[in-house]
């Protein structure tokens, strides 16, 4: 059995690295880091991205006719890992990733015309509204509620740790439109345009210092029915394949190896005070082991997109990819930060911290990387039930 990649994968890998070579520079990762910290996306961001989409490099695996190029799931993988491995801009997890595949599967075609190809152009920012103040891995507790009212529906609540809400022009939430039904039957998924009077966006700043999370507030905020995605009180199925989509990314896989293979040029400097952990047995031992597991992070993202392009929606799979990634990249961070010692926590811009301070800082950043999506331990029970067949209780 072959685990490589065709030639044309190849070739297109090679294309992208050439073009983050030319067209992303130091000035646009530095707009990106104050993005990140609550600036919102940059203008040099901005037209990169702009860029990427006249390439047809965002929906690339979606359909012609809604701005992508027909392509494989593989391809969008591969597009995807060198994007996050360089931590590059252009590929909205957002709406490419969750929300696109999600509303080719259940929107109309109105939707469909209206809002695939801004997304795959690169024009339109996402953001998703699951989580509430009293309702995270119970998500079927939501009590964000949409009421009827003509052709609208009202929509009253909050939602929170909503990644990126102060950079997005879109949200498709879930919200509750029966509130009499069973939990998961009285729930709607729609979409709710971030500008619309009501809306309110409360910065969440996170112990690494980053504005990345917001909180949410819906008061009395309009929505037209007609951005209804799927039928009314039937919106679990739907928000639960954005879930399984959500899981299947390859970002964490691919910063996990970025962040392992800095340590490993970092044990192998020819600096006299560093370079005698290249000996260490422990240390040599430890950067094997974590090695290992970043590959088999990484195969596991390959195996969902493979199981993707044969028309399947990975359940367990996904579920397995995202622990993984998820759980072997904070032991990646963990371990650089013991390996560089007291000098690894100082804070960037520090001209004693090692490797600038980045460890530390990412450390404290993707504490959350194992809650997002749901949390691993709920993972691991999808993983139990529908991957081993194993009983809900």
């Amino acid at each position: 059995m072959d685990f490589g990649f065709s030639a044309e994968n190849e070739k297109f890998r090679a294309e992208i690295r050439a073009f983050i070579a030319q067209h992303v520079s130091q000035d646009i990762l530095a707009e990106m880091q104050a993005g990140a910290a609550g600036a919102g996306i940059g203008p040099l961001t901005r037209a990169l991205i702009l860029k990427i989409g006249e390439r047809g490099w965002i929906g690339m695996s979606w359909p012609k006719e809604y701005g992508g190029a027909d392509s494989s799931p593989m391809m969008n993988t591969i597009f995807a890992e060198e994007m996050a491995y360089r931590r590059a801009p252009g590929h909205d997890r957002f709406g490419t990733r969750m929300f696109g595949p999600t509303l080719m599967r259940f929107g109309t075609e109105e939707q469909r015309t209206k809002y695939l190809g801004s997304i795959a152009r690169g024009e339109i920012q996402w953001c998703q509204g699951y989580s509430e103040p009293n309702s995270g891995s119970d998500l079927a507790s939501l009590q964000t509620k949409a009421v009827e009212d003509g052709d609208d529906f009202i929509v009253t609540g909050a939602k929170i740790w909503t990644s990126l809400a102060h950079r997005a022009d879109m949200m498709f939430m879930l919200v509750r439109t029966d509130p009499e039904a069973r939990p998961h039957k009285g729930i709607s998924l729609i979409l709710v345009d971030m500008k619309s009077p009501g809306v309110e966006v409360q910065p969440i700043v996170n112990m690494a210092g980053v504005h990345s999370f917001n909180q949410v507030v819906f008061d009395h905020v309009r929505v037209p029915k007609a951005n209804l995605v799927g039928d009314l009180n039937d919106g679990w199925r739907a928000g639960m394949t954005v879930l399984n989509f959500e899981r299947s990314g390859i970002d964490y896989a691919a910063w996990a190896r970025a962040a392992l293979e800095e340590l490993i040029d970092y044990v192998n400097s020819d600096d006299a005070e560093v370079s005698a952990a290249k000996t260490d047995p422990t240390v040599r031992v430890k950067l094997a082991e974590l090695h290992m597991e970043v590959e088999a992070a990484r195969l596991m993202c390959y195996d969902v997109s493979y199981r993707q392009g044969k028309g399947e929606i990975p359940s367990s799979e996904a579920s397995m990819s995202k622990v993984a990634a998820s759980e072997v990249y904070l032991k990646v961070l963990d371990y650089g930060v013991d390996l560089l010692g007291m000098y690894g926590v100082l804070e960037p811009g520090s001209d004693q911290a090692e490797l600038q301070g980045r460890f530390f800082k990412m450390r404290l950043f993707y504490t959350s990387g194992p809650i997002l999506a749901g949390t691993n331990e709920i993972q691991k029970n999808i993983i139990a039930q529908r991957g081993l067949g194993l009983p809900r209780k």
